[in-house]
């Protein structure tokens, strides 16, 4: 009697549990949303009773964008329209750089100018910090430095060796009339009540964006700030992959990790300051007062054009996805990609598929063990039409690859926070820099070939002979692949 009255409960239960997904599954459908995120999701509901509405809850809900962020508050501030106008590049000087140095590569800057009013910024000094270790050494030397302004923006914070050398230097700084401000996503970062505090004591200004209940149960939280961007005194600024934790510095507890940073001097910098002050007028609930000092005057630091593309639920269109998929399309000689996650959209996988078919060489670079069980054999399952496309995948030996970078044709490198996955490019905020510069991207390429010096490139008749049990982890973990 006890087990029938058990068994009629859990029946109970799931019916219920089926009535509530079927509801969520129509409600799914008629939001319109990508066809394959959408598969994903019902399956979600169908094969795991239960727990396939918990990862809807936490994975899938979308909020009306509007309503969470205060976008025009910031792109229409007079301050920040009057920089914006002043470094927008008009169609004939477009058309001239086009001829002299820029090729069809101006498709990627019209389409970022026309879309988010980005413009292609002259006269920048950018260099590249290989590791954590040569992006602190110069950061820190530049906080030291600071004299009206620090802005912080990271997706991994943590109160651990090198967050302590960070916050006491922020303090220090504080101390002397120095304008800080921290914006550390909840999720990502461990940052304790110790450090907060520490940093409240000093007068600094610091926000946690968009805190959950559940921090380490909910680390794919959907709308993440992903972003790892600096700006000091408007005219130095620093984005890329390295977070401020002791992981990313060699040597470490963990293994090896290679990682990828960008200094940018000049008035890129101003493009970075914009999306912070975006940011942080919605993590800390307050319209900041923007002044010249967050846009300064700056004489010429150096010859490279750069331009800043930034992505996130507070954008109209996929921006980073967009100009990566034109940068393919127009691809000519050569695409080196690495990334710690291989994980594309159709739009992406089609684009490098028929771009080696037309004879581009396109290098993959992505780990050969990850930080993500799933993401890894997600990963893996793309190599074959990747290799049946003549498509060269090289797995990373050494230690965890976490760059995050594109070289193509010897004339455009991008350097940033996204991955080349759909939670970069469709709901996490991200923002990369775009660079378009002859010796920039050999020196990137460089830096790809020695890359490569420690890696196994993968062998097509190897790999399609890999063990069944490997085969089907990756097919599973494909199916969730929009989700992870």
């Amino acid at each position: 009697m006890i087990d029938f009255i058990q068994n009629n409960w859990l029946f109970s239960l799931l019916i219920l549990n089926y009535i509530i997904a079927l509801g969520t599954a129509i409600f799914i459908i008629l939001n319109n949303r990508n066809p394959v995120t959408t598969v994903s999701y019902i399956l979600a509901l169908i094969v795991l009773p239960f727990i396939g509405l918990l990862v809807y809850y936490f994975f899938g809900q979308e909020y009306r964008k509007d309503k969470m962020f205060k976008r025009k508050k910031v792109f229409d501030d007079k301050t920040v329209k009057r920089w914006e106008n002043k470094l927008l590049l008009d169609e004939y000087k477009l058309e001239n750089y086009e001829h002299k140095f820029l090729g069809n590569k101006v498709n990627i800057v019209k389409l970022l100018q026309n879309n988010q009013k980005k413009p292609l910024i002259f006269h920048n000094d950018v260099q590249i910090l290989i590791n954590g270790e040569k992006k602190f050494e110069a950061l820190f030397e530049d906080l030291r430095n600071a004299k009206k302004h620090i802005h912080l923006e990271y997706y991994i914070l943590n109160y651990d060796k090198i967050g302590a050398q960070l916050i006491d230097i922020l303090c220090d700084k504080a101390k002397e009339g120095v304008e800080i401000r921290v914006n550390y996503d909840y999720v990502g970062s461990q940052l304790s009540g110790e450090g907060v505090k520490k940093m409240k004591a000093c007068g600094i200004e610091s926000y946690p964006f968009m805190p959950v209940w559940f921090p380490n149960l909910t680390r794919k939280l959907n709308y993440r700030d992903h972003r790892k961007i600096v700006i000091i005194d408007g005219k130095i600024g620093y984005v890329g992959g390295v977070n401020v934790c002791d992981e990313y510095v060699n040597p470490n507890n963990t293994g090896y990790w290679r990682d990828t940073h960008l200094r940018i001097e000049g008035n890129a910098v101003k493009s970075l300051q914009s999306h912070f002050l975006l940011n942080w007028n919605f993590v800390s609930d307050q319209e900041i007062k923007i002044t010249d000092d967050f846009f300064p005057s700056i004489e010429k630091c150096g010859e490279i054009p750069v331009q800043i593309s930034a992505s996130g639920p507070d954008s109209d269109y996929p921006h980073i996805m967009e100009a990566i998929f034109t940068a393919i399309n127009g691809a000519e000689k050569y695409i080196k990609i690495t990334t710690p996650y291989f994980i594309p959209n159709e739009q992406i996988l089609t684009a490098l598929k028929t771009a080696s078919r037309r004879g581009v060489k396109v290098s993959i670079l992505v780990p050969k063990e990850g930080d993500s069980w799933a993401a890894k054999y997600a990963t893996n399952s793309y190599i074959v039409e990747l290799l049946e496309s003549g498509i060269e995948v090289y797995h990373y030996c050494k230690g965890m690859v976490h760059a995050k970078t594109i070289v193509i044709d010897d004339i455009f490198t991008t350097v940033g926070t996204s991955n080349m996955d759909y939670r970069s490019f469709e709901i996490n905020f991200e923002i990369n820099a775009l660079v378009y510069n002859e010796s920039f991207a050999q020196e990137m390429t460089k830096i790809f070939n020695d890359d490569i010096a420690h890696c196994d490139q993968v062998d097509y008749q190897e790999w399609i002979n890999r063990p069944i049990t490997n085969r089907l982890k990756e097919s599973f973990s494909r199916l969730w692949a929009p989700l992870l």
